[in-house]
């Protein structure tokens, strides 16, 4: 009980008067590191300042609109204060509550990256993994920690289950992360199983030289990781860029993982559905390796494919794949020809393209097609003036 500290309120408050009495109120809470209520006793402060009630001190339904810019500030101003208090005390989870409150995540994604699992005094790991994959302050820093705690296969159904929601350079970053680890995990099998049948056999270095030659590795439908993992960490692969190391890595798993047995091959979407063959051009392409092989590839598909669906699905990815080699006029030929009505405003979108290529006779060839008056009168305006588009 804090007999002692209620009595000096009253006797602050009965000798120096209110604002006096919550000066103290603050002192104390700031002294005994009760920074959950401190954050309450700095807004009750400000509404004594403005004359407002103060029964419910955070609340802002009764603050007036006149004055509701100013609390605010002073509410940003408090969280933020606690918030950094409760970080350099390192209790992570606490500070998020704060920072994300007022939407100023970096200090907490900075504190994540930093954060040491076999340092944690306050057993606080599980919690920030889940601030970090699940509410979305460090999504990769979230992957490796999730990696360390639990292995591979909480961190593939993680990964899969939060993929699409993640930013591209953090789909990349996780990507590469997961790479990493099943590369590792599969050449660390393969030359336990090489050593265990040839002895005194030296350690191979790469999966593509483990393999090489050794056709007996998957006789009787042998495997050397989890086929699964190895699946979603080659449909991961997918959003690597060309100058990341890790592309090579998920090309040699492609070459592993087309040598298994058919039941351990499973079908993909289209254009992926021989999955590991398929994913070994689309990565060759991205390497600049037999890229008008992959191309070929990918094309042929295209043009056996009966089914629209499945044909817009391969087209939209030699798109993705001309723009990401940089080659946009054969992006823009296939999109001309397959996804000229396609408008997605989260994906992929023709006008973007025509309007990104400067292209705009094509936007307008393809709005005539769809009788679509307001389209084409944006692309003439833009290409008659191209100085003010943008």
């Amino acid at each position: 009980m804090h007999e002692i500290e209620f009595s000096q309120l009253d006797e602050t408050l009965r000798d120096e008067g209110a604002q006096a009495a919550v000066d103290k109120l603050i002192g104390i809470l700031r002294q005994e590191g009760q920074y959950h209520r401190l954050f309450d006793a700095l807004l009750l402060k400000k509404k004594a300042e403005l004359g407002l009630p103060l029964v419910r001190p955070t609340s802002l339904d009764d603050v007036p609109e006149k004055k509701r810019a100013e609390f605010e500030t002073t509410y940003i101003e408090s969280a933020r204060e606690i918030g950094q208090i409760l970080l350099d005390e390192g209790q992570i989870p606490a500070a998020w509550i704060y920072f994300r409150t007022i939407q100023e995540t970096e200090p907490i994604e900075k504190a994540i990256e930093v954060f040491d699992p076999d340092n944690d005094p306050e057993n606080q790991a599980d919690q920030i993994i889940n601030i970090a994959l699940y509410e979305g302050a460090h999504p990769v820093r979230g992957l490796e920690l999730l990696l360390r705690a639990n292995g591979t296969c909480n961190t593939i159904t993680a990964a899969d289950q939060l993929m699409r929601q993640l930013k591209p350079t953090q789909r990349r970053a996780a990507a590469a992360l997961l790479v990493r680890q099943i590369y590792s995990e599969l050449l660390q099998s393969l030359n336990g199983d090489i050593q265990r049948r040839v002895a005194m056999s030296p350690a191979v270095e790469t999966v593509r030289e483990a393999v090489t030659g050794r056709d007996w590795l998957f006789e009787e439908g042998n495997y050397h990781i989890d086929v699964s993992h190895l699946h979603a960490t080659v449909r991961f692969a997918r959003a690597l860029e060309p100058s990341d190391d890790e592309l090579q890595l998920a090309c040699e798993l492609c070459e592993y993982g087309r040598q298994l047995t058919e039941q351990f091959q499973y079908d993909g979407d289209p254009p992926f559905d021989d999955f590991y063959p398929a994913h070994l051009h689309y990565f060759q392409i991205l390497l600049d390796q037999k890229r008008e092989e992959g191309i070929d590839y990918f094309r042929q598909i295209l043009e056996r494919s009966e089914d629209e669906n499945d044909q817009k699905l391969t087209a939209f990815v030699l798109v993705d794949l001309f723009l990401r080699i940089d080659q946009q006029d054969r992006a823009l030929e296939v999109a001309r020809q397959y996804l000229s009505d396609w408008e997605d405003p989260n994906g992929f979108s023709f006008s973007k393209l025509c309007q990104d290529t400067s292209r705009f006779d094509e936007l307008q060839s393809a709005a005539r097609q769809r009788d679509d008056l307001v389209t084409y009168a944006a692309a003439i305006i833009s290409q008659a003036t191209p100085a003010s588009v943008g």
